[in-house]
């Protein structure tokens, strides 16, 4: 099945009816009565006022027939003339608050569909995989996102209030043109419509292309910006600002040269529609003209033929309008749509029951995974970490430390083999309660900007005060929190950068502690920090394990030596394993990393020394 139109794709009417197809249900939910009883009423509201529209040029007409016979004195002619002219004032009155009755029924309708659609669109992205987020491009995913939930409103409320009003409009017109005057007039307005409906689609066809390289182009515009600036530090250590503004401005000029096309589209477009609808407009007064002069027409008629056909046009003018938004709209939304169609790489089986935690014990049992088919990254591994227990994973970069952890918060699923959490498959369990479970600690604590109080309160939503800062002081933090001005409520700044990385650190380790898991994965926990950072934090992550079963995946081979069993990985395959004590007795490789990394720390405290 073809994507709903992601970028670059083609759009067709397959394409868009599928679309429409997703937006309808928002407009007539199976379980929500209040919904349908407001469109219900919408639509009545708005059936009347067409109705009430049509019959407005008739009183018009009526009126000035009257007047047109009033002689000086005929004091009942005038007194009927003014009665009439009452009447169509009414009758302008009804059919605007008719038409302002419809929008404030339908205001809530709207809103909740943009509202669940939203919804919809988020849940989803944070149900997709990690291979997508690592792929993605923020900045124009969030663009897809706005202008994608926009179109949903802007959809439901055109396709309810314009397409079919005017349908109905245009038919009640045409029947009293052709009752009341003559076949002619008929025929002139439905070749203008006709005219005018292809000339708009055949222009707006092109310019939906043009729309769509506008887009893609904002995309990358977007994308670029959000990017430099979120990476502000690494523009300024490589006196990047003037490249950055190169690359931006680059996009930019594409941008601009399609919305240049866009506009010069639009001007082409809304001269080709008023040339049509002018056209009609004085074809038609001439013909109401010679039908005056011949007295088959009445003065009272000119004027409401007249008003017709401005009601024709005036709605027919708007439509060319309302068709471009929706073409445009269905170009925003197929790729919002397209992305709601993309599924999880990872997701849980039909039947998949919540993870019994009894405790902690993990199994890799002949574990195979690559992320791509042509490069393994883990060959054959197996292992077991009792409960309780902490396992030490290390080895050089690339041997697939980090994959493991992974695996185990099943951001990917094992090529071959099984991966158990106390003997059951984390394929088996759900998401959900998996990844309730583990607590993670990864070598870059990410905060939100928002205050310490909330990202440590993120571990557990319904923390006391006096549990976070319990938290806060295992993970030796309060103090420095309370030393503060603001204490608990100082904003840590974007993705925590007012925060020293150990500052950081400590905060993430809180708000593990905080969830309180029962298996515990450091991932390179402390690989970030300096070396007397380093230590002081390693007591609150030793501290942090107690009563936990807990799997440390790291470089430095200092952080592990607390370990009860150290495994360790090269290209994909376990090479040794044991205790610190056993390892370095065997001479092995991984008493080689050691003494090499001691080495290192050892030229390095010189060079500090002498510096």
């Amino acid at each position: 099945m073809k994507s709903l139109g992601t970028s670059g794709e083609p759009h067709d009417k397959k394409v868009e009816i599928r679309v429409i197809a997703r937006v309808m249900p928002y407009l007539w939910p199976k379980d929500q009565s209040w919904v349908k009883w407001r469109v219900v009423i919408s639509v009545a509201s708005l059936v009347t006022a067409k109705l009430v529209a049509v019959a407005t040029p008739m009183i018009l007409g009526t009126a000035v027939d009257s007047l047109s016979g009033v002689d000086e004195g005929s004091r009942l002619l005038v007194l009927g003339a003014v009665g009439l002219t009452i009447a169509y004032g009414l009758s302008r009155i009804l059919d605007s608050g008719f038409q302002q009755l419809r929008d404030v029924v339908f205001a809530k309708v709207g809103q909740r569909a943009l509202r669940q659609v939203g919804l919809e669109t988020f849940q989803h992205i944070h149900n997709m995989s990690l291979r997508y987020h690592l792929s993605r491009k923020t900045g124009g995913l969030s663009r897809v996102m706005e202008r994608g939930v926009k179109g949903v409103s802007f959809l439901l409320r055109f396709l309810l209030f314009s397409i079919g009003p005017l349908v109905l409009q245009l038919v009640l017109i045409s029947a009293a043109l052709a009752t009341f005057f003559d076949v002619r007039y008929l025929i002139v307005i439905a070749v203008a419509v006709v005219a005018y409906v292809w000339f708009t689609a055949v222009v707006t066809e092109w310019r939906v292309k043009i729309r769509k390289e506008m887009n893609d182009q904002d995309n990358d515009a977007n994308q670029k910006a959000i990017d430099s600036l979120l990476n502000f530090e690494t523009v300024k250590y490589f006196v990047a600002e003037d490249r950055e503004a190169g690359r931006y401005d680059s996009a930019m000029e594409g941008y601009e040269a399609a919305a240049l096309k866009t506009s010069y589209s639009l001007g082409v477009i809304n001269i080709g529609q008023a040339l049509i609808i002018n056209t009609a407009m004085v074809v038609v007064m001439l013909m109401s003209v010679q039908d005056v002069a011949a007295g088959i027409v009445t003065v009272g008629g000119f004027v409401t033929v007249n008003a017709y056909i401005m009601q024709v046009m005036m709605p027919l003018n708007f439509l060319g309008f309302v068709y471009r938004e929706i073409r445009q709209a269905l170009v925003d939304m197929s790729e919002m749509f397209g992305l709601l169609e993309q599924l999880p790489e990872v997701r849980d089986r039909p039947n998949a029951q919540a993870l019994q935690v009894l405790g902690g014990s993990i199994e890799l049992f002949d574990v195979h995974f690559s992320y791509d088919p042509e490069r393994a990254i883990l060959k054959g591994i197996s292992l077991k970490v009792e409960p309780g227990q902490t396992l030490a994973i290390v080895g050089p970069s690339g041997s697939g430390k980090s994959t493991i952890g992974r695996l185990l918060f099943r951001f990917y699923d094992v090529t071959k083999g099984t991966f158990l959490v106390d003997g059951q498959d984390v394929r088996d369990v759900t998401q959900l309660s998996l990844h309730q479970a583990i607590g993670v600690v990864p070598q870059d604590t990410v905060l939100f900007n928002d205050t310490i109080y909330y990202n440590i309160a993120y571990g557990q939503a319904n923390a006391t005060l006096a549990e976070i800062k319990q938290a806060a002081k295992a993970a030796q933090i309060h103090d420095f929190i309370q030393s503060l001005p603001k204490g608990y409520n100082t904003t840590v700044g974007e993705r925590g950068l007012k925060l020293s990385g150990g500052e950081k650190q400590r905060v993430g380790i809180a708000r593990t502690l905080l969830k309180d898991p029962p298996i515990l994965l450091l991932d390179e926990a402390t690989s970030a920090l300096d070396t007397e950072t380093e230590h002081e934090i390693q007591e609150s992550l030793i501290q942090m394990g107690q009563g936990r079963t807990v799997l440390i995946i790291a470089h430095r081979l200092s952080t592990v030596v607390h370990a009860d069993r150290i495994v360790v990985l090269e290209h994909g395959q376990i090479v040794e394993e044991g205790s610190h004590d056993e390892l370095m007795l065997k001479a092995g490789r991984y008493a080689h990393l050691w003494n090499l990394q001691l080495a290192e720390n050892g030229k390095a405290s010189r060079h500090n020394e002498l510096v």
